[in-house]
């Protein structure tokens, strides 16, 4: 299924045929694993959910000297899986999770901050918005910039 979506073909161009043929299976073994091509989507979508939820949530308790460094190796892994991304970005939830945890790494660290006096100017619905937008941005037209700059990017817009 990524594979046909990264080749520009939208979901519902995807049929049960279209897959088995492409993945060399019969219809019997697709349909001993999923019900249907929603529960596959569902699968699929699930799994990169889950693998960015869990380098979301590493974030959140990293703390600034290290912080850079893991957005880096964040950075690295979105850009491994760029593709996958990029071909499941076309279905809503994906972005809205992906909002969802930015936003959450964003207030979480907000809460923990030093700087406990200080106003935080940028509201989190904006600065995450802004965030996911650069990284979306990367994935699809930057890749001639690296992880470190964008990592060095996002860090000047955090202390903001």
């Amino acid at each position: 299924m990524l594979t046909l979506l990264q080749e520009d073909h939208s979901f519902h161009q995807i049929s049960i045929h279209k897959l088995t043929q492409r993945a060399k299976l019969n219809r019997t073994t697709f349909y001993l694993h999923y019900q249907n091509i929603n529960e596959l989507k569902e699968h699929l979508t699930n799994d990169i959910l889950q693998e960015l939820t869990d380098k979301l949530e590493n974030l959140t308790s990293i703390f600034d000297r290290n912080r850079k460094e893991h957005l880096i190796q964040l950075l690295n892994y979105l850009h491994e899986q760029r593709n996958n991304i990029l071909a499941l970005a076309q279905f809503e939830q994906i972005e809205n999770q992906l909002l969802l945890l930015m936003k959450d790494l964003i207030v979480t660290r907000r809460s923990q901050s030093k700087n406990i006096g200080r106003k935080s100017i940028i509201d989190p619905d904006i600065k995450t918005a802004s965030i996911i937008g650069i990284i979306m941005w990367w994935l699809k037209n930057g890749l001639h910039l690296d992880s470190a700059y964008i990592a060095e990017q996002i860090n000047l817009m955090y202390r903001s």
